[in-house]
This record gives structure tokens, sequence and C-alpha cells, in this order.
């Protein structure tokens, strides 16, 4: 039978989405280490599944480059977003997720005639239990020097629901990443501190309201963004007053997004704001062991060249942002 996956991005995070076809069974997670292998079309972050919902418009799996099954992906969210609208004709709809009924909407361009899409993140729990995470006995980690993991670094625990490490660092953290991936590493295989692995994000401001991201992400490792871990960095950011409440600029290596964040006595309200880019749609066959083979490969190079235009902008607001600090 000849099925499709699409390549997308949200922000450079790239995914093969597909929507699964009733009564017809795969194994997603040895599909996902197949298809996101590097030497496979260069590979991918994850695989996003779509199916149908009884709570909501649709629902959404997604799994890591390893086959490790995430609770949510904000990036990956807005592409399940732009998906499902488009089949629905609507502008705005509700995804399940493994932990929560989420609203998405379109919006309006965020560059050119680029697709965009606001989608909810949702929820938020700074208890370490939520990760989890154990560390001297706290309840909270927020905005701490933890001397075992480093001694000039401010860190942040906070589940989106992904458990996210957000540590406020030194320019010179963003400048060299060896640090954040041999500590990030460290976290994602037997360790004191986090059972289940943490995605560890570092972030430095760029200006005062705009903020650089860079995530090291459970069952991945570097990406060239990460939605959740961009809007829990925008949270703590707020938070610890780096950057004010409200509309607020992420950059990361991939491009950038806005978070809103708002708050309201002691609840949170989270969206996240981008792209949602389809390059490719590739047609083949599905073997019941994960292997796709690719009978042909459709190019949308209409929407690869206008994200290229926005990421080389994006790259020169961060060079200008620290230029002037």
């Amino acid at each position: 039978m000849i099925i499709e996956f699409h390549k997308v991005h949200g922000s450079g995070n790239s995914f093969y989405l597909h929507e699964e076809l009733p009564n017809m069974t795969y194994n997603w997670p040895l599909t996902a280490q197949e298809m996101c292998d590097p030497s496979n079309e260069n590979g991918a972050d994850g695989l996003l599944i779509i199916s149908k919902s009884t709570k909501a418009d649709a629902k959404m799996r997604v799994y890591n480059a390893d086959g490790s099954e995430a609770s949510m992906c904000g990036n990956g969210l807005r592409c399940v977003a732009r998906y499902v609208l488009t089949k629905l004709g609507q502008t705005k709809a509700t995804i399940e997720t493994m932990k929560a009924v989420l609203t998405v909407q379109e919006v309006d361009p965020m560059f050119k005639s680029m697709q965009t899409y606001a989608v909810e993140i949702s929820p938020v729990s700074f208890d370490l239990t939520s990760l989890p995470m154990t560390y001297a006995n706290n309840d909270r980690v927020m905005n701490e020097v933890i001397p075992e993991f480093a001694a000039d670094i401010h860190f942040t625990a906070v589940s989106v629901p992904n458990p996210h490490l957000i540590g406020i660092v030194p320019i010179k953290y963003i400048e060299e990443s060896q640090f954040q991936e041999q500590l990030s590493s460290s976290f994602n295989r037997e360790n004191d501190y986090f059972p289940d692995g943490v995605n560890v994000s570092f972030v430095h401001p760029v200006d005062e309201s705009s903020i650089f991201v860079r995530t090291f992400e459970r069952g991945v490792g570097f990406t060239n963004a990460c939605g959740t871990a961009m809007t829990a960095s925008a949270l703590v950011s707020a938070i610890i007053k780096l950057v004010p409440f409200g509309e607020v600029t992420v950059y990361n290596p991939g491009g950038f997004v806005k978070c809103i964040i708002e708050q309201s006595n002691d609840k949170v309200h989270l969206s996240l704001i981008g792209n949602a880019t389809f390059f490719a749609t590739h047609s083949g066959e599905l073997s019941i062991d994960g292997e796709f083979f690719c009978n042909s490969i459709n190019l949308h190079e209409n929407e690869i060249e206008e994200y290229k235009e926005l990421e080389k902008q994006a790259q020169q607001r961060i060079k200008d942002g620290w230029s002037r600090n």
C-alpha cells in the first residue's frame, strides 16, 4: 500500500509526519529510528503520527529519533495543526496529546506568506516530581546555582509537560557547546538526578525582550529548536525578570518563535507561535520492520527558500543584539 510521509519542520526542528490509516498497524518506534537516522535523507529529529481522537479533532503522538515517545512537542504540534486545520478547512481546532487536549489555531504570517500557527503549551509544573528530578530533598529548583552541575549557571527545573532543565548562562557557554553537551549527556544516562532523563537548555539574553536558546533534547541530542524548551525558557526568563511577561521573542539555531507568557494569580497560560513548514512529501511503502521504501519525493521549494530568508534574518538579529551588549 502506498502511503505518504510529509517532511516538515518548526523552527528548524524537523520531523516526518504521517496520518495513521484506520485498521493499519505499524511499529512506530522502529519506524522513527529508521526514518530519523541521518543516513536516510539527512534524517529528522522525530516522527509525528496523527490519528483519530475521541476527545479532540485529532490525536498526536511524538516519537523521538531513538524511538522513545515524548509526551509533547511544541514545534511538532504546529506542523500537526497545519495538517489537521487544512484537512478540516478550519482556522482553530483541538489536538489530543499524551497529557492534555490543546488548542491550536492559524494566525497571521510571521514572515512574508509563511504558514504560522499558535499552539497552547500545557500543563506547567515546577514540582520536581513532575519531571521527575531528585535534588537535595528539594520540592523545586528555581533560579539556583547547583554546584554539582556548574558554579556559574542558574538553573530552573520545569515540566511543560516534557521535563526541562533551564540554565541562564554566560555568553561563553553559548559560543562553545561542549560543556552543555557533556552535562546534558550525563543527565540522559544513568544518573542521580533525572531517572527518566531531561531536556537541557542554555539561555542568554539578546535584548530586553528576547532571548537565545540552545537545547539538547532527550532522545535526540542537539536540535535546531525545541518548542517546549523555548516556551519553558521564555517562562523562566519572565519569572526571573530577564524579560517582561507578555510576548517574548525566542531565537534558536534554527530561526525564531514568539512565546506569549501570561500569568494570572497562580495560573500560567503559555502560547507558542511560529512556522509550520512542509518542505517535502515522500510517497512509498512501509514494511512491518519500519523500513520505508520511497517511490517519489515532491519538494516544496518556495517554502524552503522562504524559510532560508527568515533564518538568515534571525541570525543577523542575534548578532546585532549581542554586539550592543
